[in-house]
């Protein structure tokens, strides 16, 4: 971790029916990270050591933290927030940017290099939920409709346990009361509703254009966490990898490695990173 923490600067980017919040720290080549549905908070470790050496922009999905939506029922398509995230880096204009999304914003991230591939030079989608590539997407279909309805009914802990199920990810009974038995509070409980009923289905069954992914001329790394094996999203982007014809790159942790490996985490990104603008 740097010794000392680059400085914040804040912007706003307005777009079609929303406010899109972002930060930029450091200088250098631009590198944007996205997730989606979570905010820009769990990167600012990464943020803070990549800034040493790059431009780093992080922003907030439309309608969760800082950015706001104007109609917070409607849902939010992985190419709505690509069009939100190309904005912003039109916005910065400075030059092709490496996109680093992860989970929900690792859609987002290939529906930007499907449709405003002069943006980027490079895209790393970090473990995407895209259960439509499976050869049991109706099940989990059906699995994750059946998490909005407990969501909505106002069951969270059927929610998550569901989640978690279907994810295949296992925590000890104390570690789920500790982390996701805590109910959250205002913002954050707005937020997770707002991912819950407008983000997860549309992203996790979004359905990518291969083809153009495939002839698209900006390099695309899929990232996989080495302690990811057999989750559901280690299984989708090994489909995902295989559908573009890629070997998959490690990342240290697991899903969201980025926030407690981040200085390894970053390691990664500037070799990547650093390939792309070789090539």
């Amino acid at each position: 971790m740097p010794s000392t923490t680059a400085t914040a600067r804040p912007m706003t980017v307005e777009v079609d029916g929303a406010t899109i919040a972002a930060t930029l720290r450091g200088d250098g080549p631009l590198i944007a990270l996205h997730a989606a549905p979570m905010d820009s908070r769990s990167f600012e470790g990464l943020a803070e050591v990549l800034a040493a050496d790059w431009t780093v922009l992080t922003a907030d999905p439309r309608g969760v933290a800082r950015s706001t939506v104007a109609d917070r029922t409607a849902h939010v398509t992985p190419d709505q927030r690509a069009a939100d995230l190309a904005a912003v880096l039109q916005e910065v204009d400075a030059g092709p940017a490496t996109v680093v999304g992860s989970s929900g914003g690792a859609v987002s991230a290939l529906a930007l290099a499907a449709t405003r591939p002069e943006l980027l030079e490079v895209v790393v989608a970090h473990e995407p939920p895209l259960c439509v590539l499976l050869p049991d997407a109706r099940d989990l279909r059906v699995g994750t409709e059946e998490m909005v309805r407990r969501f909505t009914a106002g069951d969270r802990e059927g929610y998550w346990r569901l989640f978690l199920d279907q994810a295949n990810i296992h925590v000890p009974d104390e570690v789920f009361a500790g982390v996701f038995g805590q109910e959250p509070e205002g913002r954050d409980a707005e937020d997770e509703a707002f991912g819950v009923e407008n983000m997860l289905v549309e992203t996790s069954f979004w359905e990518p254009p291969l083809d153009r992914l495939r002839s698209c001329e900006v390099p695309i790394v899929v990232g996989i966490g080495e302690e990811s094996t057999g989750e559901l999203c280690d299984r989708t982007s090994r489909r995902l990898a295989e559908e573009l014809g890629l070997e998959p790159t490690m990342f240290p942790g697991g899903h969201i490695g980025f926030t407690d490996h981040a200085e390894a985490f970053a390691s990664v990104l500037r070799a990547v990173g650093r390939s792309g603008r070789d090539d």
